[in-house]
């Protein structure tokens, strides 16, 4: 990854989860903010700019879905690089060629912390999304 700091919005209704993504990108070099649901998350989108969001896809209030549609919406022509988490299905995390569920790339809660991490910077690297 390059030396700017990326910052990224971590949504998710689940504590334990959330605690553990944070921690994993903020070890790997990335400004970390996080929501405990999709109204909270797109607030914090506006309010923050993140390059990145990662969405839980079952949540209260605003589900994930709903969460990475609104964002998209409002982020216009600079979208960041959106990933939509679920524990609905175990298949390989995979990249959509269009957005799919608000994302275009869904990875399994399955997936370890770290490879989530790697994913993301990968896909930042390919400067795909910027």
């Amino acid at each position: 990854m390059s030396d700017i700091t990326k910052k990224i919005l971590i949504i998710d209704d689940d504590p334990f989860f959330l605690k553990v993504l944070t921690d994993n990108f903020s070890e790997n070099g990335f400004t970390v903010f996080n929501a405990n649901d999709g109204v909270e998350g797109v607030k914090a989108f506006i309010e923050k700019q993140p390059d990145v969001v990662i969405s839980d896809l079952v949540m209260p209030r605003m589900g994930g879905v709903s969460t990475c549609m609104e964002i998209g919406r409002l982020a216009g022509d600079n979208p960041p690089v959106t990933v939509l988490l679920t524990s609905m299905f175990q298949e390989t995390p995979h990249e959509h060629s269009a957005p799919e569920m608000g994302a275009k790339v869904h990875i399994p809660k399955s997936t370890r912390p770290l490879d989530i991490v790697i994913i993301v910077e990968q896909l930042l690297e390919r400067g795909k999304y910027l």
